[in-house]
């Protein structure tokens, strides 16, 4: 008799989890594997596009409760790890609500009631127990409970932990008696309190990152967790993706004569002061290049940063800085609609295999330069109110930068006259050993080879259902 082929619904909720699990190898290892995927999409773009067998649920919105509940769950919880480990930098993930309308503003009054009622441990568990109870009761509950009753896939995966609107579906899982996975799809998520979608077992990147999951969500069990990896990383190494130099600089018109660094820019909220960055950049660059060096900027802005606020240095510097913009769009209005495309992975494979290095402010592209054996520096300096230089920037108090190596894994840019050694210690990659010491932050933050990220998880998905 002929073994069933085991078919697992994929929850697709946002543009890193089409990134990480549709426009990776992943769906052609499952392929591979037998196993039959089937995509609960909740993007904008229509997978059926890309080949794949996508479900949509129907009245695709949460309940009008949940926003309130979800923000009083952080800030109730971000105030337990303060008391739980006597460690106040978790105040610093407390982010301000924000009234944008008469709707926010009474969101917002109501998130400041549940705070006060509920700020406790056992506070903290009612409202994780009433976000769950308010998901099952919408129309859209019911959609993804008749669509998961109809598929009878043997497992249901969700690609984010911290999607709220994949609660539902995940709770019409359990209702059926179907596992779940969740992947932690982000490495500073876990401190920031962003653990919104409980499952049966979790995915994770790292060792350290699974004892970031006991420690912080005491109600997780080792026996749950698995580390993966994650296939964010995988295509650095897949050689189908890379571009030869002359390609890639004709294409972006780039001058072949000029080695290029990637400024990689961060969103408005992690660094405001993005702008006066590059600025600096770019002047250190031209100074060199007064020196006698032939250097150039390639500027990738956040993915989901469309503003302007560039728009006067990329004017002041157009014979220094070259702008190559990350391949997403805008699908539709709506916080989950500024989406990745297959070419953007190419894109971002190629930028890191012809530039000598990138600069940004503290994120994980420092992993995807090291990936191609290459350098990163991190701004470590901030513009007073008075345009005063002072060194440090507060985002490096954030409990993630402390899995860094004590030897330093970047170079540290601590002031815009700093700027100019760094570049060229960037150049030379031979006397130091920065690259060395991220590639061990990167193989501590992320299971290593960082080839076999997809290959575990699919082989952890073919184990929970055999069970």
């Amino acid at each position: 008799m002929e073994k069933k082929q085991k078919k697992i619904l994929l929850i697709i909720p946002d543009g890193v989890s089409l990134r990480n699990f549709v426009y990776t190898s992943f769906y052609k290892q499952a392929q591979a594997m037998g196993l039959e995927f089937v995509f609960l999409n909740l993007t904008p773009l229509p997978l059926t596009d890309l080949g794949l067998k996508e479900v949509v649920p129907n009245q695709m919105r949460q309940h009008p409760l949940t926003d309130s509940y979800k923000n009083a769950k952080k800030r109730v919880e971000l105030n337990q790890f303060i008391k739980r480990f006597n460690d106040k930098v978790y105040h610093k993930y407390w982010f301000p609500l924000k009234n944008s309308g008469y709707k926010s503003v009474i969101k917002n009054n109501i998130t400041k009631i549940l705070i006060g009622i509920f700020n406790s441990e056992k506070g903290l568990l009612t409202i994780r127990r009433r976000i769950k109870n308010l998901e099952s009761k919408t129309a859209y509950y019911k959609s993804c409970y008749e669509i998961i009753k109809q598929e009878q896939p043997d497992l249901v995966y969700c690609a984010s932990q911290r999607a709220v609107l994949a609660i539902a579906p995940i709770q019409a899982a359990k209702e059926l008696d179907i596992p779940t996975v969740g992947f932690v799809f982000s490495w500073d998520n876990l401190p920031k309190s962003m653990l919104d979608v409980e499952t049966d077992y979790y995915h994770v990147w790292s060792e350290h990152m699974k004892q970031e999951l006991l420690r912080y969500y005491p109600f997780v069990k080792e026996i749950q967790i698995t580390v993966t990896g994650t296939p964010q990383f995988e295509p650095h190494f897949n050689s189908d993706l890379k571009v030869s130099k002359a390609d890639f600089y004709n294409y972006h018109g780039l001058d072949k004569k000029i080695t290029y660094f990637c400024f990689s820019g961060d969103d408005i909220t992690t660094s405001p002061q993005d702008p006066l960055y590059l600025r600096d950049v770019a002047l250190a660059i031209e100074n060199l290049n007064k020196d006698g060096y032939q250097l150039g900027i390639i500027f990738r802005r956040c993915p989901v940063d469309f503003s302007d606020r560039f728009d006067a240095v990329l004017e002041e510097f157009k014979n220094s800085i070259v702008p190559v913009a990350p391949l997403w769009k805008v699908v539709e209005d709506g916080w989950n609609a500024k989406l990745p495309t297959p070419a953007d992975q190419k894109l971002l494979v190629s930028l890191t295999e012809h530039t000598a290095g990138v600069i940004n402010l503290g994120s994980s592209m420092v992993f995807d330069y090291v990936s191609h054996l290459k350098p990163c520096g991190y701004m470590n300096y901030h513009y007073t109110a008075n345009n005063v230089v002072e060194k440090g920037v507060h985002v490096y108090d954030y409990v993630h930068f402390r899995s860094m190596p004590k030897t330093n894994a970047v170079y540290w840019l601590d002031s815009p006259e700093h700027i100019k050694d760094s570049l060229l210690n960037m150049l030379d990659t031979s006397t130091n050993g920065i690259i060395k010491n991220g590639t061990q932050w990167f193989q501590y933050i992320n299971m290593h080879p960082a080839t076999e990220a997809s290959n575990r998880i699919l082989h952890n998905i073919c184990s929970l259902v055999d069970k």
